[in-house]
Parts: structure tokens; sequence; C-alpha cells
């Protein structure tokens, strides 16, 4: 078996899974955030459950530390109160990203598994963990019954080759293996990467990939755990932990061999984590802002080589410089080293541990226009405020912040970059009722065609809005960040029916970016494939999403605004406007069993 294998297989009490197996999986710790920790709670209260284990539960509020929103300041209250009801621990507005908090404390260790609300818990493939992030009702789920569904995925090896040169960061790597697979090449996959080079990396290198694996469109991407890393976390958890990793002979999907040697430092540009391209290419890029931090790239070693680069200089005039490390630990550890001095005396702001501005809720947010470089995961339009951002590593953006442009350690200006003349800057231009009903198998409704892959869920509901937890409010919110469907939510009606492309939902674990259709009475979605967490969120709502092969759109002359008949339960699809009949792929039988159920709660 594979890593993922193995340890699903463990946590079932079966001798062996395959893909595609859908099991029952165990959790060792189930986490939840402060803005998805109020839906898990009243997920809970509503449907009357209870806590299966406090000790294994925990609350994290690492989105908005601050509780700067009015929103998100009654939502972690909700979850403080819940919690002291309860005997869940909570890692407060002073703790830091709960991942990493997990990870240093122990809530995960090799061979483990732990969910979250938090669409980048796969993090813990970095030392050998099961991580997944999922939405309210999953999480719910997992903290009243202890485990959850999970469909085996199928693996993928990819084995780095050559050696890494010295200017390639651990950013760099996954910044240049998202240009060879995209959003979507690797889709729905675990990914387990080895190589000479591989066996070198940090633990802080390993969470730095694996932290992207999201934004590659895969479950997890896995690092077997080295024999110090085992040692380290047996003293951590005071746990004898078994070595895990894959079998000589596992069967993987498919093998990659990639010449590291041949990785150049990277950035992605605005709009897309996938879109990259060498720092090369777009040095001089004059930039407004930078940040450093995130679960990517706020760890000890990161803040260490951005000082080393600040130490001494000055910030380019003009330019705001944002550091946020991702635990208190590592904070109060940059501040015995000496680290956060330089960091002031650069001219840098330097805020309280948390996810900082990746999540919206703390510094970090960019403003109309504004170009921002930063060590974050996700650079999607609008995700990290109004303007545009590029992502690279600590060592670039330390750069960059310095030189007032884009640009590498080695190749500062002797003067930095200049604002020009600043551009006149412009503000940016009713729910119904909606009752919880079972709904047929069957659906006739009018056709959108939206033919545009990795449709991201901040493109269908925006990160502004999750503190909003009333499904009715949600609907008038739907692709109003989609551009082409901003006026989607007033045009639509219900029963119709959202034909787009591949990998729809990509990016959070939100459950809203599906509530909102159900919001607004939208019958079902076909795509060609989904973002995995998002598949999980429309199924466990009892939303009826199906797959199709773009071949049959052809077989059935279909057009936007034709209508269109489903049967959910046998695949079969007949345009109405020309009686015209073809095949999607019909529920699979646990999504028919939970839409039959009218959810998974």
């Amino acid at each position: 078996m594979t890593l993922i294998e193995k340890i699903l297989a463990k946590h079932s009490n079966q001798a062996t899974v395959k893909p595609d197996d859908i099991i029952d999986v165990t959790i060792d710790t189930r986490a939840a955030r402060d803005f998805g920790g109020a839906n898990v709670v009243k997920n809970l209260l509503d449907n009357g459950l209870t806590v299966n284990d406090p000790s294994k539960t925990v609350f994290t509020f690492d989105c908005n530390p601050g509780g700067s929103d009015q929103k998100y300041a009654a939502n972690q209250h909700l979850c403080r109160q819940y919690a002291r009801e309860n005997n869940i621990r909570v890692y407060d507005i002073d703790a830091g990203i709960g991942t990493h908090q997990a990870i240093d404390g122990g809530l995960a260790w090799p061979g483990s598994t732990f969910v979250s609300t938090d669409s980048h818990a796969n993090i813990m493939g970095a030392i050998g963990c099961f991580g997944q992030g999922m939405g309210d009702q999953d999480i719910a789920a997992a903290w009243a019954k202890g485990y959850v569904w999970f469909k085996v995925p199928y693996s993928v090896k990819i084995n780095l080759t050559g050696k890494r040169p010295a200017n390639v960061s651990a950013k760099d790597i996954v910044l240049n293996l998202l240009s060879i697979f995209g959003a979507n090449k690797l889709l729905g996959t675990s990914v387990e990467i080895y190589g000479e080079e591989t066996d070198k990396l940090t633990v802080d290198e390993r969470i730095t990939i694996s932290s992207m694996a999201t934004e590659m469109g895969a479950i997890i991407i896995f690092f077997t755990p080295t024999t110090a890393i085992i040692s380290h976390f047996e003293k951590v958890t005071g746990k004898k932990i078994e070595p895990v990793k894959a079998d000589a002979d596992a069967v993987y999907q498919q093998v990659f061999d990639i010449d590291i040697s041949k990785f150049v430092p990277m950035v992605a540009r605005p709009g897309h984590p996938h879109d990259d391209a060498s720092v090369e290419s777009v040095k001089g890029t004059k930039i407004d802002s930078a940040f450093i931090g995130s679960c990517t790239n706020g760890r000890i070693d990161d803040l260490r080589i951005a000082a080393g680069i600040l130490k001494g200089k000055k910030v380019a005039p003009g330019v705001v410089l944002k550091i946020v490390p991702s635990t208190d630990d590592i904070w109060n550890q940059a501040l015995e080293e000496g680290l956060i001095k330089i960091f002031k005396d650069a001219g840098a702001m330097v805020s309280n541990a948390g996810c900082a501005g990746c999540a919206a809720g703390q510094v970090g947010q960019n403003g109309p226009q504004e170009v921002t470089i930063s060590t974050g995961n996700r650079n999607f339009e609008g995700k990290q405020g109004k303007g545009f951002v590029y992502l690279a590593s600590p060592a670039v953006v330390a750069a960059s912040a310095v030189a007032g442009c884009i640009t590498t350690p080695d190749q500062l200006p002797s003067e930095p970059a200049a604002f020009g003349k600043l551009g006149i800057l412009k503000p940016s231009a009713k729910s119904e009722n909606m009752q919880k009903t079972q709904k047929p198998s069957v659906v006739e409704g009018r056709v959108w065609i939206i033919k545009k892959d990795d449709i991201d869920t901040d493109m269908i509901y925006h990160n502004r809005y999750l503190t909003i937890t009333d499904i009715k409010e949600m609907g008038q919110y739907s692709f109003d960040n989609l551009k082409g469907y901003e006026d989607f939510a007033k045009k639509a009606k219900a029963g119709d029916i959202i034909i787009t492309a591949k990998n729809f939902g990509a990016g959070s674990s939100r459950q809203q970016a599906v509530d909102c259709f159900v919001s607004l009475g939208i019958s079902c979605i076909l795509a060609e494939s989904y973002g995995a967490i998002y598949e999980r969120n429309a199924i466990n709502a009892a939303f009826p999403i199906l797959t199709y092969n773009p071949e049959v759109l052809d077989q059935l002359e279909l057009k936007d605004g034709d209508t269109a008949k489903i049967d959910f339960l046998s695949g079969e699809i007949t345009n109405l406007t020309n009686n015209k009949t073809g095949k999607v792929n019909k529920f699979y039988d646990a999504q028919a069993k939970i839409f039959m159920n009218g959810g998974l709660l």
C-alpha cells in the first residue's frame, strides 16, 4: 500500500484499502477554527448531537486573532462558551495557526489523522500524518462520531532527481511543481515526494511544500518521516510511534521523475498560484507592499532568512512590509534571537501570530490596485484584498521590500524603486426564503453553461461573507467575484442547472460556496471534475452535483439557456429543447444514500 492507504487502513480497522474504497476513518484530532467553528457548533446544536471525545477535540482561533470584526468576535465567543460547557480545549487568539499548533504541540504525529475546517489541514503530510480540510458538516460529524466517511484516493509518486540549486527555496520547489502540474493535473490524488534532496528537507521546508497541496488540487502531499522526525514526535507526544512509509511494491496511478537541478526561483503571478514564472522574468515590477507569514512561510527558518536580508537595511520608502509569525512560540523565539528588532529597525510591522491576510482577518490585506508580494499560498483575485498578489519565497519577499520592486537578494539595487504619481482610486461598485425539503431525484431546469476551469471558492462565494451563517442570506452573493457573472444571483431562477468545466470549487473548505446555490434554489451542478473538499461539502449538504464527459454536450446540442432534465440515480440527461438524450455519471452509492437521507447530518 501507499502512504495514505497505510494510514487509512489502520484508522478504518481494515487490513488493506484501495483507491475508490469508501470507508469510515477514525480521526485522532478534530479541530474547528474561529469562522468555521461557529457553524460546527450550530450544526451540533441544531441536530441534537454531542461531542464524542472532548480530549481529541479542539478549537483554533487563527483567522482573526484580534476579533477585530464584530461577527468574528461573536463567533469566537460562541465557540468559547461551547468549549467551556463541553471541556474542549481552545487555542485562543494568542496561540497562532491551528495546524502549526497541532504539529508543534503533538496534536498530530506521523501516522495519525487530523481534520479541521482549514482547507490547508493537509499540511500534515509534511510529517507523514493524514490531514484534511473539511466543511462544517463534516467536522460536526467528526466531533459527534469520532470518524468520517472518506473515499480512498489514488496515489501519485514524484521523484526529485539531481541536486537542488543553492538559490532555490522550499517555496520555489512547490512553485516549480505548480508550474508543471497546474491546479488540476493531480486533482484528487495523494502525492508522495521522494529523492536525495527531499531527504535533506527540514520540517519547516516540508511544511512549506505540503501546505500548497490544496493549490495543486491534490488531497495531500506526503513526505516519509525521517528517523529524526519520528524521534522528535515520540518526545513531544510521549507515544511510541511506528515508522510509516509506503510499501516497496505500492501501486501508484502515475510516477514522475523531475530534475530539481533545473528549478529556479519563482513567483506566482496575480490571480492563480499555478500561474508561475521565474523571478527573473518579473524583476523590476513595482510593489506597494510585502507580506511574510501564513501557514506556508511563517516558521522560524523563514523569519531567519528574512532577517538575514533585512539586517542593516530599510524597507523602501512608501512600501509596507507586514510580518506575521505562524505561532506565538515562534514569535517569542524570534524575539529571543533578535529577529523582531531587525524587522522593526528595517521599518516592518510585526503582528501577533495567526493566518493574517490570507484569511482576510488580520494584517496582510491590500487595497484596490495595490501590488503585493507575499509568502502566502493563495493569490486568487480578491483573496488577500482588492489588489494584485504575487507569491514568492521569504528571501524574495524581503529583498523586494527593500528594493521597492520584485528582485532577488543577490540583485538588490543601489537605490530603491520610487513611486510614480498615483491614479484615482474608484470604489467597486434579496435573499429568498429557503426551506429544507427532500429534493426529487429527477429535475428540470434552465441551463447555465459556464465553461471555465478552476472556478475557485473565492469566485463562487467570496471570503468577505464568511461570517454569514444564515443560508437564506447567502444566495445573493453567488458568483459575485466571478468575472462576467457578477449579476448571476439576480438573474438565476429556482430550478436552474449549472454546467461547468474542470476543478469546480477549487480552494477553500467553505461550506457557503455550496449553500449559496442551495439558497438560490439551483437544482444541480454538472462539472467535469470538482475540488476535493467542495465535492464533499456538496454531497454532505444533499446538494446534487454530478460529473460528465464534455462530449455529451455536443451529443445533446446543449446551449446556454436550453432546458434540461436530469435523473441523478440513472444519469440520464435530456435536452428538452430538442429531446436529445445522453448520459452523465450518476450518483455513486454513498452520495445517493446521503442525498436520500437529506444530508450527512
